[in-house]
Order: C-alpha cells, then structure tokens, then sequence
C-alpha cells in the first residue's frame, strides 16, 4: 500500500487560523494540522506523534479528510537522505497542554538520569513495534566521535549479542543512511565535532525514511534545557555516560522490546 502525503485545504487553514482557546476543533485535531503545514508524510506524523498508536492517527487523518480539511495523494520516490545543505527543519508551536506535557516529562527524565543514567520515553517506545528477530540480527549504529568511547561502546554492545557498525562524523552518518540498510536503532552522540546530534535528531524526525527509527541519545549534558530539547525533538531515549554493559544492554533491549 503506497504512503501518502497530506495537506491542508483552505478550510484546514481557516481552522488553523483560531485561537486555541476560541476554536471548536479537537485539541487532537489541531495538532495534526499544524503539523500537516509543516511535513505531511504519513510515516513523519507518525514519528512526530508517537505517543499515539498508528491506528489512532490515521483515524483521524481519515476524519479530517471528511472534514474537508485536509486532502491526500500518493507520496513521491524518496530522495537520497542527506544532511548536507539542508536547514534544520521548523518546529511547530506546542499548545498548552502539550506544553505542560513536556515540562512535566523533562523533569522526570532529568531526575531519572541522575538516578539511573538512563531515561526512556514510555509513550513513544509504547506504540514502536517490537523488533521481530534476536540480537544477532539486530544492527545497531552507533554514532560517536570519541574513538576510546566508541570502541568500548561497540565492545559492550557485541557482548550484548548486537550487530553493531559505528561512525564518527555526521557527513559519516549521513554516507552511511544513503548507502547501507537501515540500522534497527540508532544510538547517537549528542556532540559531533562537524553536527549538532540535536539538529541531526530533527533532520532524521522530518525524514519519511526515519521518522520512526528507534533513536537514543547518548550525551554528557544532563541539564534540563538539553533533555527538553531532545524529548521535544523525538528522542526515544537518554542514555548519559558513563554507562555500564549492563545498561546500555537493557535500553537496547527495552526499546526493541527483546526482554
């Protein structure tokens, strides 16, 4: 079945239009839409709206077209991905309640990490589908600059039982996604000496191709502001180093639901 591709209609952008307080649309509604007028591939709203199942989504997707505020048409070939010479793409405006949403889980996630050193996003991992094949035929990329980190990294996930590749630049991870299948998560370094692992989190959320790839951030920065950033961007996960063999195997396996 070919993907599709949304977009507003005028009265979709009418609706858009209203205040959040005076419109008579659905909270739910609203948000989808003010994503369609940013990117409106299926496989991207689902990424950007995985705390919801997929069933869920294109119900709604479906209503609106009743609506007639959207309407849809087969997606194109996908382009080559690469982050060279794209500009970080735009964030919608979260409303209120969404808001709040984020303020809320950021402080638990902070406060997780301090705790533990690692901190998943349930409600996005809720509605990823398990991983239908043991740690052996599981790819994990890893991207990481540290050569000392890396190799131990790649040591503690081949323990683990993972097929693991890694590379150390963005321009390196961005060769890798246009060359070679897609990895079935990717463990990402926050700093990169030619990328923001933020920025490249964002490029990779607007990506049909890899919007719903399973990504966890590994980073040294455990300040709010940081981990907001990354939750708001789709992170699935945060993982701060140090970190144990133990640990990063158990993250692996929580999110690929492999327990």
């Amino acid at each position: 079945m070919a993907s599709l591709v949304y977009y507003l209609t005028g009265g979709g952008r009418e609706a858009m239009s209203a205040k959040e307080g005076e419109s008579k649309l659905p909270l739910d509604y609203r948000r989808l839409l003010s994503l369609i007028e940013l990117e409106g591939h299926v496989e991207v709203l689902r990424g950007r709206l995985r705390r919801f199942p997929d069933r869920l989504i294109d119900e709604w997707l479906k209503e609106l077209e009743e609506l007639k505020m959207v309407s849809s048409r087969p997606a194109g070939d996908l382009d080559d991905f690469t982050f060279t010479g794209r500009p970080v793409p735009l964030q919608p405006a979260l409303n209120d309640e969404d808001s709040k949403r984020l303020a809320k889980s950021t402080v638990i996630a902070g406060a997780t990490l301090l705790r533990s050193g690692s901190f998943l996003a349930d409600e996005r991992i809720a509605n990823l589908p398990p991983l239908d094949k043991p740690p052996a035929r599981t790819a994990i990329l890893l991207v990481e600059d540290d050569h000392d980190q890396a190799a131990l990294a790649e040591l503690r996930l081949t323990m683990a039982g993972y097929r693991v590749r890694s590379v150390d630049r963005a321009k390196a991870l961005s060769r890798y996604l246009r060359e070679e299948a897609r990895p079935d998560l990717l463990l990402l370094d926050v700093m990169l000496p030619d990328g923001n692992g933020f920025d490249i989190l964002a490029q990779l959320r607007a990506s049909p191709e890899f919007a719903t790839l399973p990504i966890v951030l590994l980073t040294v920065k455990a300040e709010l502001a940081d981990i907001r950033n990354g939750l708001a961007l789709g992170a699935d996960g945060y993982i701060t180093k140090p970190y144990s063999k133990n640990q990063l195997a158990e993250v692996m396996a929580r999110v690929l639901k492999q327990l």
